[in-house]
């Protein structure tokens, strides 16, 4: 099984297969990003950087807007993502 899940070019993040400890080495299709953190299964770390108001894409959809610097290697969850899914007030 891959560790890592990306769908599409736009994604900004990968969906972790597996729990990701602090320090790995994860490659995906010729990138290598390194866990800034420890990454719980099935949730989301950062392929690249995303700039502090910028869109956050999995599988080539918007799924937030960051709350904050993300880098490369970091979980990407509700404490540097507001969410923009089912929300009227934001699309």
């Amino acid at each position: 099984m891959r560790t890592l899940l990306s769908l599409s070019e736009k994604d900004s993040v990968f969906t972790c297969m597996t729990a990701v400890k602090k320090g790995d080495a994860l490659e995906h299709d010729g990138l290598t990003i390194t866990a800034a953190n420890d990454v719980p299964v099935y949730h989301k770390i950062a392929k690249v950087f995303v700039k502090a108001g910028d869109e956050v894409y999995k599988h080539g959809e918007p799924i937030g807007t960051a709350s904050r610097d993300i880098h490369a290697g970091e979980h990407v969850h509700t404490h540097n993502v507001e969410s923009v899914r089912g929300r009227g007030d934001k699309r």
